[in-house]
């Protein structure tokens, strides 16, 4: 089976839903799958370089092959004409395209250019059908979606969701669509040769629990909830060390402004800032760490959260990341809505008592690699590749 995975970017900067493209397509080619990524050197759109990579040729990694192409024209937005016009004349030479991200012009040119040459496709949103979401730029994006988006969903093999909650909340925009959950896997860190590194490089006191926050800064993760829900525990006398841990080179205003909030506050004594993190210091951060936080307001998955459970870190998490039933269910750590009293109960019940951290946190890891395993979920989508082909050929 020759697989096409199409994202707009692959660089850091954009995040883990755009990174998991690499584990599907090392755990896809793992199971025999022949796989080409297709992408861009985009690097972010407020001045920083391309990537540093070769253009338009095969880079062989893990089994697979990504082809980088230029981005150019309209930078800021992911674009590549030279990306289009290669799918154009190649789209015949493969089986299947999982396309990954809505509303971003290099995956809708893709998905109509593979709907026009008769290659199936998959459309993985991203979260950007979340109605959440869909409020930024609203009126753009409804007519970007009524002139682009809805004839590529319609015309899709599948839509892509990650998780039930995802499936649930996503607009479809009056389209019926065949849609397909599977969860994304977990890349674990290199685990580091030292346990006690990130006290040990990071100078954290190793007398009261570690509440760990590792993702993105930026306005949608909660941190307008989290840090007041923090000074309220101090105010009780609540004692634990803050690590905030990840930037945001999208928007350094809003991780400014954080770090400035932070600064200002009875936190400043009491938090460490990291900045981004990854490698062995973000492997020994998940292992130090007693809870993992993020009160996210919408999150179509939550890697870091997966992560963090795979590292058998428990989790506090807001209602609105959308595995937060199977933490439930897994008894992986506790959930709250999108409040700050509510968050400040489920800091403190979580602080209370380590042996039910502990406890936590051992069915955390065990959910997690069980459930988020790179094999088992590239065995699961080789099987709906696999479904949608022998449908396509029906129809044919």
């Amino acid at each position: 089976m020759r697989i096409l995975q199409i994202v707009p970017s692959i660089s850091l900067i954009y995040g883990g839903p755009s990174q998991m493209v690499l584990g599907l397509s090392a755990a896809l080619a793992a199971e025999g799958a022949e796989v080409t990524v297709l992408t861009t050197d985009s690097n972010g759109d407020t001045g920083q370089a391309p990537l540093d990579v070769p253009l338009d040729r095969p880079v062989i990694q893990n089994g697979y092959q990504i082809r980088y192409f230029r981005c150019s024209p309209f930078r800021r937005y992911k674009f590549s004409l030279d990306l289009l016009q290669w799918l154009v004349a190649h789209a015949q030479e493969f089986d299947l395209a999982h396309i990954h991200a809505l509303f971003s012009p290099v995956s809708t040119a893709a998905a109509t250019i593979a709907r026009f040459k008769k290659l199936p496709y998959l459309l993985r949103p991203l979260g950007t059908l979340d109605p959440a979401d869909l409020r930024k730029k609203k009126q753009i994006k409804r007519i970007y979606a009524a002139l682009l988006e809805r004839p590529n969903l319609a015309g899709a093999a599948a839509v892509h969701f990650t998780s039930d909650q995802e499936a649930k909340v996503s607009e479809r925009f009056g389209i019926t669509t065949r849609d397909l959950v599977m969860p994304l896997g977990v890349s674990l860190p290199e685990l580091p040769t030292d346990p006690h590194q990130a006290h040990t490089q990071l100078n954290l006191p190793t007398d009261r629990p570690l509440i760990l926050f590792m993702s993105r800064i930026d306005p949608k993760k909660g941190l307008d909830l989290l840090l007041p829900a923090l000074q309220m525990l101090l105010a009780e006398g609540v004692e634990f060390h803050f690590v905030l841990a990840g930037g945001n080179p999208q928007d350094p205003a809003y991780e400014a402004t954080v770090r400035s909030q932070i600064q200002a506050s009875p936190l400043a004594t009491c938090t460490t800032i990291t900045g981004f993190v990854s490698g062995q210091l973000k492997a020994a951060l998940l292992l130090s760490a007693d809870i993992f936080v993020l009160p996210s307001y919408y999150e179509n998955f939550g890697i870091a959260v997966a992560e963090a459970m795979a590292m058998g870190t428990p989790v506090v998490i807001s209602d609105q990341v959308h595995i937060c039933d199977e933490v439930r269910q897994a008894e992986a750590g506790w959930v709250s809505p999108c409040e700050v009293s509510a968050l400040t109960q489920a800091l403190r019940e979580a602080l209370k008592d380590e042996a039910d951290r502990q406890y936590r946190g051992a069915q955390a890891k065990a959910y997690a690699l069980q459930h988020y395993s790179w094999s088992a979920i590239a065995q699961q989508t080789l099987r709906a590749y696999q479904q949608i082909l022998a449908r396509s050929s029906f129809a044919g």
